[in-house]
């Protein structure tokens, strides 16, 4: 099917191009959004009678989106998920929970103007395109995590926080304890070594003591 472009659409072509399409492409996408219209005679002569305004309109809409990609820019949202311990999802994030999450950040989007090629299903961060007009794209970043706190930490690192980094963390705290009970080893032996040392000294009184007591004896039965 022949289609008149009313704006710059990718992959196809700038306003005013004539480009042919796919029947259900045409019919479920690009004319009910008013990004098209079919080319003939008449469209074709509305299209001429009517560009100037419609290009001043593009104008207008293109610098607001701009405006707007600037606040934008660098925008994250974090979004809670239940997930296994490797981090699977139990369930997916949609295009609609992007555009709500962005929205709670102040910046009103539809859910077509998130573009994926397929749900997220893992824990992690995620540079998702939205489209903010025909001309004007930026990249979202969407931390997928458990809990808020889990997010800031996957934003710190990177990544996903899964079983592989707990892990980790416990392999790292492993030495600490080695290397206190290592230092604690030491003290205790030195107490064991001062008490036997302090023995002999204590079995050399008592002897001392015995010999006395026996010249004392000797003593008495002499006189």
């Amino acid at each position: 099917m022949e289609i008149i472009l009313l704006e710059r659409v990718e992959k196809l072509g700038q306003m005013g191009d004539v480009v042919t399409v796919k029947p259900g492409y045409a019919r479920n996408f690009l004319l009910p959004r008013g990004k098209a219209l079919r080319a003939n005679k008449a469209n074709l002569e509305k299209f001429e009678a009517e560009r100037a305004d419609l290009e001043t309109r593009n104008a207008e809409q293109r610098s607001a989106a701009e405006g707007q990609a600037t606040d934008m820019e660098n925008l994250t949202v974090s979004l809670v998920r239940a997930a296994s311990e490797m981090g699977q999802l139990f369930g997916s994030v949609s295009a609609r929970d992007i555009a709500s999450a962005v929205a709670e950040k102040g910046y009103a989007i539809d859910k077509r103007q998130v573009i994926m090629d397929k749900a997220i299903k893992t824990l992690g961060l995620f540079d998702v395109k939205v489209t903010l007009h025909a001309e004007v794209a930026i990249l979202v970043t969407v931390n997928v995590a458990r809990s808020l706190e889990e997010a800031e930490t996957q934003l710190k690192l990177g990544h996903a926080i899964v079983a592989s980094d707990m892990e980790e963390e416990v392999a790292e705290d492993a030495p600490a304890e080695e290397a206190s009970a290592e230092e604690a080893a030491p003290e205790e032996a030195s107490a064991e070594e001062a008490s036997a040392e302090e023995a002999p000294a204590e079995e050399t009184a008592e002897e001392t003591a015995d010999a006395q007591d026996e010249e004392e004896a000797a003593d008495s039965k002499e006189s």
